[in-house]
């Protein structure tokens, strides 16, 4: 962006929505406030709202202590949090504060971990469950690397505890400069007062292990100086950053670092991100099993359909011992929240076993996120949002993929393949992921495409607004910590007590969906599109898994944008329709020795009158992969036609024969 103090993304909101509640309430800062005075207490991070510049005036002091210049501090802090205090929690690195001084030691041995899956990865009846290995143990503190200790040196060098750099931000701020003037000094350059002077610095402050990554690192910190930003953070705090669009930062000071560089070789990523190879072994076992991926030829042999968004549910450290297991299963990429850096492990033409769900993974590729779905206040880094985005808008491009919500799915919307398997998929990476935010840096934000009668709607909470309480994160039946959310709840009725709509493939025994953090059953999230199939005061409906689902949606504070698009809707003379985890051929289309696959209805019923939004369009397709040797795999192609379709939280598929396909408007 460019021009005076623009805003951040999330608080530019795009046409058709409206501004956050803070954003409307509070004003533009001038960049001038980097030189006001501290004020006499630091507050705890939890208590910042007596002064809506506080945050401001803290970082203006400590760059002045420290000799750093203020914008680049401040353009270091909203790189690693959008200068968000997050209440003091942690991330899922172990960060603290606007700064991001890592504690893991503490930090992580709080963590829940929720590591274990339920599900098959693989997803495929024709072969049986790969053998898996429980999950390695989190590195002790003593082997943490530098990256996951920046507290402890801030400590060091400010002689303010641990605690207080855990629980001020005033000291969280003076620590991160005083961390970055120390590394200027360790580079043996002087305490300019000049930005570009310190970009071998702001290299080195994440802890980056290779040279790639320090570089990418401080080329989006100095995007963030060039273009400059605005926002209001989550404890009611204005910050400014001005920008400055000429600065041309000594890009030459990263070799004094002294990195290595990773090893790239193979690597499928854009030049704008760092991007190691660190491959998933492809190895015989015992017998006739194998691991932990399959050999393909995509999209010469099968067109990429899906990019699915996953967290790791454990640290980076124990997420890349278990990609190297040829017992364990695979996934196509990981990203590393604290620096965003990313190691590839499956090649896009291959097939990786991540989804749980055989034709979702043939026609998809995995990418997973150092984090913990049920751990609302374990945040994710910005630098981490940045890089996943590129990467995504690069493969979308490269594999041809759209950039929406019916091809960039989340774990948690891909489908069960039968009846028997919808209640052990997975859930991440949950309704704390900021798709709005994501989208935005994708360069596709949400925008309003129709009108109240379009007949169809995007759902589009404000994710900094939007609170809706949720149980189990830590106990079961226990409230979460309040936090942001992307995800609107589905009731009944028009009303804020009437019971949550039901999931009968969830729970077959009949039983209402909950508010539990891992219950899907009654939540719609941010980018999905539906169907309206009513509206009652400050209420909108929709059809969702075959009834009917009313969410709150107030035209003075709308959860939804208006839509337009394309739906079916069950051949007329039908009433009802089968729906389908899975898009595979009719038996006809199957060849001689590869056996043929089921064409299992999921529990549910699309009824006549209802419609649903139309996502991908594919010929029924299965790949027989159930040979360690690439040469006896085929592409089983039918002449069957399926469509996906939004059905509820996950994705559905419905064969095209048994629909009829109309405007949202019709």
């Amino acid at each position: 962006m460019r021009g005076s103090a623009p805003e951040s993304p999330r608080n530019a909101p795009p046409a058709g929505r409206r501004r956050s509640r803070r954003a409307r309430a509070t004003g533009a800062i001038a960049s001038a406030a980097l030189l006001l005075p501290l004020i006499s207490a630091a507050p705890a991070a939890t208590a910042e709202r007596a002064g809506s510049d506080t945050l401001q005036r803290e970082f203006a002091a400590a760059a002045a202590t420290y000799h750093v210049p203020g914008n680049v501090l401040l353009a270091l802090s909203y790189l690693e949090s959008r200068w968000d205090t997050h209440g003091g929690a942690p991330s899922v690195t172990g960060g603290y504060g606007p700064m991001h001084l890592t504690d893991a030691a503490t930090a992580l041995a709080a963590t829940p971990h929720h590591s274990e899956p339920r599900e098959d990865p693989r997803g495929d009846l024709a072969r049986p469950r790969a053998t898996t290995r429980a999950a390695a143990p989190a590195p002790a503190p003593a082997t943490l690397p530098a990256r996951l200790r920046t507290l402890e040196r801030a400590a060091e060098l400010t002689g303010l505890s641990p605690r207080k750099l855990r629980e001020s931000t005033a000291a969280n701020v003076q620590g991160g400069a005083a961390l970055l003037a120390a590394e200027q000094k360790r580079l043996g350059l002087p305490l300019s007062g000049d930005a570009a002077d310190w970009y071998g610095a702001v290299a080195g402050y994440a802890g980056a292990s290779d040279t790639a990554t320090a570089t990418t690192f401080a080329n989006d910190v100095y995007d963030v100086l060039r273009g400059g930003q605005r926002r209001t953070t989550d404890s009611g705090q204005q910050v400014a950053l001005a920008p400055t669009p000429a600065l041309a930062p000594r890009t030459g000071q990263v070799r004094r670092l002294g990195l290595a560089p990773a090893r790239t070789d193979g690597v499928e990523c854009p030049a704008s991100v760092a991007c190691e190879s660190i491959p998933a072994p492809y190895q015989q076992l015992e017998g006739k099993d194998y691991g932990n991926h399959d050999i393909a030829d995509r999209p010469a042999s099968q067109k990429v359909d899906f990019i699915v968004i996953h967290d790791t549910e454990g640290t980076w450290e124990t997420t890349i011992k278990l990609i190297k297991d040829p017992a364990y299963v695979s996934w196509n990429y990981t990203i590393r929240s604290g620096d965003g850096h990313i190691a590839q492990h499956v090649r896009t033409k291959d097939v990786a076993w991540h989804a749980g769900n055989w034709y979702i993974n043939s026609k998809s590729v995995g990418i997973e996120h150092e984090g913990f779905l049920a751990q609302p206040d374990a945040w994710y880094t910005e630098e981490m949002y940045r890089t996943s985005a590129r990467l995504v808008r690069h493969l979308a491009q490269k594999l041809d993929v759209p950039l929406d919500r019916q091809h960039i799915l989340g774990h948690d919307n891909v489908p069960g393949t039968t009846p028997a398997t919808i209640p052990g998929m997975h859930t991440d990476p949950g309704p704390f992921w900021d798709w709005a935010h994501y989208f935005e840096l994708m360069g596709k934000p949400f925008r309003t495409t129709g009108s109240p009668f379009s007949g169809m709607v995007t759902i589009a909470p404000d994710y900094d607004d939007h609170e809706p309480v949720y149980t189990g994160c830590v106990k079961p039946g226990e409230t979460c910590a309040p936090h942001g959310s992307g995800a609107v709840r589905l009731h009944t009725a028009p009303r804020d007590d009437a019971p949550l709509v039901k999931d009968i493939g969830l729970k077959p025994d009949g039983s209402p969906s909950t508010t539990g953090v891992n219950d899907t059953g009654a939540r719609a999230s941010t980018g999905q599109q539906f169907a309206v199939a009513g509206r009652e005061g400050g209420w909108t409906a929709i059809w969702y898994l075959g009834q009917l689902a009313w969410f709150h949606n107030p035209w003075w504070n709308p959860t939804a944008l208006d839509a337009h698009g394309r739906m079916i809707t069950p051949k007329e003379g039908l009433n009802e329709i089968p729906v389908y985890g899975r898009a595979y051929p009719e038996k006809e289309a199957y060849p001689e020795g590869v056996p043929v696959q089921a064409v299992t209805p999921l529990p549910y019923k699309l009824r006549a009158g209802q419609a649903y939004v139309l996502g991908a369009t594919s010929p029924g397709e299965y790949l027989w992969a159930a040979t360690f040797e690439p040469a006896g795999h085929r592409v089983v192609r039918g002449k069957e036609v399926y469509y996906e379709i939004q059905f509820g939280h996950r994705v559905a598929f419905v064969k095209a024969s048994d629909v009829t396909v109309r405007p949202s408007n019709w």
